[in-house]
């Protein structure tokens, strides 16, 4: 199964709180944070909440 790898690249200060617990829960607390998670529905709909404060790439 595929991996996402999810950099944060902005800060979530501007960002609401649902914005700033979503992070948290990826498992990224600061700008340059880097996790990885396996490609799943859940994680997919987490990256689509903050898309604009990560980087995803596909990994193996």
């Amino acid at each position: 199964m595929a991996k996402l790898q999810i950099t944060q690249i902005k800060s979530d200060i501007a960002g609401t709180q649902s914005q700033r617990q979503t992070l948290r829960s990826l498992g990224l607390r600061k700008i340059g944070d880097v996790s990885v998670k396996e490609d799943k529905p859940e994680f997919r709909g987490m990256v689509r909440t903050v898309a604009h404060l990560i980087r995803v790439e596909e990994v193996n």
